[in-house]
């Protein structure tokens, strides 16, 4: 969280956090607020992007929005395949022109927008269908995603997107249909809980044994996974602040 506000507020983003619980570590709070009015850099760099690889998305929403970017690879100087290949090949079906110079993705919509299409990825791509949801939401007319991922961020991500003022349907399948729109305006959303972080603490207990409340966790979010940690003998029970986790003993 902290690495993203950096971001943003590179490229002009004001915010500011409230509701940061007692002794919680800074920027890991209840509420962000964020105001985009200005937008005073389309370049993210090295430094930052190096930092966590999900910072390459920005290239979606800059490229959309004000119809360029400069983006660092998440590595640099990439030799070989790159992990964005998707990314970049989903953005030029969207009629982005990209170059990729010294280790920087630059990236241009031809005559400032880009155009909706239909894209089919290769293979599942988390971040790949993030990105491409966000650009397509300001592109001119219908984006078709085929073969998208279908995890719960994803809806998130639509949910965030449609209550901005964009057209998305389909979100949690494996065919996205977004309608572009000319703008989108601020909103209030609530981000779902990080189902990595909840399973690994829930793992960790039916491990070592113990009873811990994940506080604002959701079952529904990785049922598959706490159904495989219920056979292991450890109790998983969801109330309403959370999920129990308890075990007696290793």
């Amino acid at each position: 969280v902290e690495q993203l506000i950096r971001i943003l507020g590179n490229h002009g983003v004001d915010y500011s956090v409230n509701g940061r619980r007692e002794k919680q570590q800074e920027g890991y709070s209840r509420t962000i607020n964020l105001s985009a009015r200005n937008i005073v850099d389309t370049t993210a760099p090295y430094e930052l992007v190096s930092k966590m690889r999900a910072s390459f998305w920005v290239i979606g929403p800059l490229l959309a929005r004000m119809g360029e970017a400069k983006v660092s690879l998440p590595g640099g100087c990439a030799i070989g395949t790159r992990p964005v290949d998707l990314f970049l090949e989903g953005l030029q079906v969207l009629g982005a022109d990209i170059d990729v110079d010294t280790g920087y993705v630059i990236a241009k919509a031809r005559n400032g927008r880009l155009v909706g299409n239909r894209y089919v990825f290769p293979k599942v791509s988390v971040g790949a269908t993030h990105v491409l949801m966000m650009a397509a939401s300001l592109a001119n007319g219908e984006t078709v995603l085929e073969n998208a991922a279908r995890e719960p961020e994803i809806v998130n991500l639509a949910e965030c997107l449609n209550a901005m003022g964009a057209k998305i349907y389909g979100a949690g399948t494996e065919t996205i249909t977004i309608d572009g729109v000319e703008a989108l305006s601020g909103a209030r959303v609530r981000v779902i809980p990080d189902r990595i972080e909840t399973g690994t603490y829930a793992m960790a207990v039916a491990m070592t044994g113990g009873d811990v409340m994940l506080e604002g966790a959701r079952a529904d979010l990785l049922q598959t996974a706490l159904d495989v940690i219920s056979q292991t003998g450890a109790e998983v029970t969801q109330t309403n602040s959370g999920i129990r986790v308890r075990r007696n003993g290793a």
